[in-house]
């Protein structure tokens, strides 16, 4: 199979025309926390709505599709991304208030949307504060700390189905439970519609405070970290399991687990992404053998190793 470095300007030949963007060879590295992972064969930047509907209706069939966010709870594998990937931009990026309804696009920062709540008075979405990412994304993995999950602030959400067609989903339908919705990961949501409580501006403001110093305090936020690694399984918490397992900073090349809270792996400067996965992977063996307890990735794997068949070459980015 040829390489992306060769293949990637025949794979744009073969995509529709929009009126966004496509880069070929994209360094995806740059667009996460962890800066580390392989490019995408082709980045796709629609332009709106309209346009990224109209590429998920004319795309070939065979052609896969992933989408991002802000790169926050996400690790690229060296090998990169075959086919597209698509990244919502500007026209993705809007909050809209509404009596104590916020009317977000899908690439709206978390911490900016609960910025917007508060300056409107609106109570409830203090926690996004906590949240690295996008609304799509929190939408997508029902995202949540503090005691508070998108689900209890979501009245609905907007995505277009693999086809581009425009689908609005009702909290039943989203189908919400512990980091997971219910839609399929072929949907590319674009918006949701969150709703708070009348609150005072001061009381959310202090709370915002609060959370801010208490991430601060607990979490490695100055490092290259990819946010909560694994997801707490009922009734106890990944950190106390990969500590009790005697893992606390743990070192697999240039990843470790971080010293601060552990369930936090960090890139110390010249980690791979085989490097934090492999680590992972070794934390979940260790948990598992001393606890009985099998962790889940929280954070999103995506692309291939660099030996698999299909990895992309990473030379045009030299």
């Amino acid at each position: 199979m040829m390489t992306a470095h060769a293949s990637s300007p025949s794979l744009i030949g073969r995509l529709p025309r929009v009126r966004g963007s496509y880069e070929p060879m994209a360094d995806l590295g740059r667009m996460t926390w962890f800066r580390t992972g392989g490019p995408a064969e082709v980045l796709f930047t629609p332009a709106d709505v309209a346009d990224l509907s109209a590429f998920l209706k004319n795309k070939p069939n065979d052609v896969p599709v992933t989408v991002i966010g802000l790169g926050s709870n996400l690790l690229v594998r060296d090998g990169g991304v075959p086919g597209v990937v698509i990244r919502l931009g500007k026209a993705f990026n809007t909050i809209e208030t509404d009596g104590l309804t916020l009317r977000c696009g899908a690439a709206a920062v978390d911490a900016n949307v609960a910025t917007a709540a508060r300056d409107a008075s609106i109570a409830g979405f203090e926690f996004l504060t906590g949240v690295p990412g996008t609304i799509g994304g929190a939408v997508r993995m029902n995202a949540g700390c503090y005691g508070r999950e998108i689900q209890n602030i979501c009245v609905s959400a907007t995505a277009l189905d693999a086809q581009g067609n425009v689908r609005k989903l009702g909290l039943d339908e989203l189908g919400f439970s512990y980091r997971h919705c219910a839609i399929p990961e072929t949907w590319v949501f674009i918006g949701a519609e969150l709703r708070g409580v009348k609150g005072d501006a001061n009381a959310i403001t202090q709370r915002i405070r609060e959370i801010r110093a208490e991430r601060e305090d607990s979490q490695p936020t100055q490092s290259r970290t990819g946010g909560s690694t694994f997801a707490n399984p009922a009734e106890a918490k990944a950190w106390k399991l990969i500590d009790e397992a005697g893992c606390r900073g743990l070192i697999r090349g240039g990843a470790q687990v971080s010293e601060k809270h552990t369930n936090f792996l960090i890139n110390t400067g010249n980690a791979t992404s085989a490097d934090l996965e492999g680590l992972g992977e070794e934390l979940r063996r260790r948990v598992k053998e001393t606890s009985g307890i099998r962790l889940e990735w929280e954070i999103r794997r995506i692309g291939v190793t660099k030996n698999d068949p299909n990895a992309i070459s990473s030379q045009a980015l030299a």
